[in-house]
């Protein structure tokens, strides 16, 4: 299957990066320099509105809408708080996660040049990357590429002659997942705890230092000057159903070709994974988690799921970042189950009680259970947890993420789980009927 390269057309084999005057030969800073010339900042918006593009980090919330959140000071600029703040999350630490690396690394211009777009549109005169700690080669790229953005006169004061002047800062995370969390990240950024807020305030009305401010994705941004540049309408069209546009799709684990493509939004599941050589040495799927390690599994059955926010969502899991991490049917479930677990019980940042205390609740039953020491009765207590760490029980999404591939798991593999409890033959009468009801 072939690939629909936007995001990556100027991605190299060799993954080296792509500078500034390479970038700017093959089209590059030409969507900016057309904004800032036929453009009003209040005209961005609506435009990126209009070709329907989604939040590429996971939650896939409308990007012009959350856009339009920010309040405006055009006709007002005596109110004008002090600064307005643009920040991309490039935290990228969701297991089996590393579709932004490419951007970042293989095209940083791309990159600036989106935040350049969206700060113009949102009104900003700062703007973060909000790097995740262990990527360090990236830091290197991005900062050169934010200095020779810089040197041409892209960044700084009045760009382009324009009257809009923007900072833009490389910020590096401490390396904590919870750190990718959009209110945790501003409390770190602003060099305290990283732990969510409450919401609201949301942080377009109180975020970075208390100030107007919005959050997007690296993948989100970058997909920002090929709309200026093409059109709403071009960019629906790259999309097979509702959403449109292209994305990133990655493939880890048992697949005999892991690595990242671009595809248009509703590719069929089944393709995808052909395009990285299906199960590596001939072996069958046993199930893979579509969006990274927080979203449900999807099984064989599932092979026809159109890969967009809506048919993910119909087959019971979700998108996210749309890098799959891969299972062959040789691999036993609850060693999944409890790597995944141990990592989101490691991850918690203790905010609230059913986080900190239930994921090592949860792992502990998890290694009794391979270990051959579960007791009857654990997999209706791991359901009960699957409801006690749900979604609204908790003060963010972490806890609800871990439980995603859990409940899925005790829904699709009750069998293999409940075969490793000799005394528990109760819960093998329910598989059946668990099964018999699609997610």
């Amino acid at each position: 299957m072939e690939e629909t390269k936007v995001l990556t057309q100027r991605i190299r084999p060799d993954r080296s990066a792509v500078w500034i005057d390479d970038y700017m030969d093959l089209g590059g800073y030409e969507a900016l320099k057309t904004t800032l010339a036929d453009y009003g900042p209040a005209e961005v918006g609506p435009l990126i509105k209009e070709a329907g593009l989604r939040g590429r980090g996971g939650a896939g919330f409308p990007t012009g809408v959350k856009w339009s959140f920010m309040p405006r000071f055009e006709d007002r600029p005596d109110e004008r708080p002090a600064h307005v703040y643009l920040v991309v999350n490039a935290d990228e630490m969701e297991p089996g996660t590393f579709k932004d690396r490419l951007i970042m690394e293989g095209d940083p211009h791309q990159l600036i040049e989106g935040m350049i777009i969206a700060a113009y549109a949102i009104g900003a005169d700062t703007a973060y990357v909000f790097l995740r700690g262990e990527y360090t080669e990236c830091r290197r790229r991005l900062q050169q590429a934010i200095d020779e953005a810089h040197a041409k006169g892209f960044l700084g004061e009045n760009i382009l002659d324009s009257g809009f002047s923007l900072n833009l800062h490389l910020h590096m995370s401490a390396g904590r997942y919870i750190c990718g969390e959009e209110s945790a990240l501003l409390s770190a950024l602003e060099g305290r705890r990283a732990v969510p807020r409450h919401k609201p305030p949301f942080p377009a009305a109180s975020g970075l230092f208390g100030q107007p401010t919005t959050v997007n994705n690296v993948e989100t941004i970058c997909n920002v000057p090929h709309i200026v540049k093409n059109g709403a309408d071009w960019y629906k069209s790259l999309g097979l159903n509702k959403d449109g546009g292209t994305k990133l799709f990655g493939a880890s684990g048992h697949v005999a070709k892991p690595g990242l493509a671009e595809f248009p939004l509703g590719v069929k599941l089944g393709d995808v994974l052909e395009h990285f050589g299906g199960i590596r040495h001939g072996r069958k799927l046993k199930g893979l988690l579509p969006g990274g390690g927080s979203t449900p599994f999807l099984t064989p059955e599932h092979l026809d799921t159109p890969m967009d926010y809506d048919g993910v969502g119909a087959a019971g899991s979700r998108l996210g970042t749309a890098t799959m991490v891969v299972f062959d049917d040789q691999t036993p479930i609850v060693g999944v189950l409890k790597n995944l677990e141990h990592f989101y019980a490691q991850e918690s940042c203790g905010w609230c009680t059913p986080c900190r205390d239930g994921l090592p609740w949860v792992e502990k039953m998890l290694i009794n259970l391979e270990a051959g020491k579960g007791q009857p009765g654990d997999l209706e207590l791991l359901d009960l947890h699957v409801k006690l760490l749900g979604p609204g029980k908790t003060f963010c999404a972490h806890a609800p993420g871990a439980m995603g591939p859990l409940e899925a798991g005790l829904k699709y593999y009750r069998d293999e789980l409940a075969a490793l409890i000799p005394d528990d033959a109760s819960n093998l009468s329910r598989t059946e009927a668990a099964n018999a009801n699609p997610l």
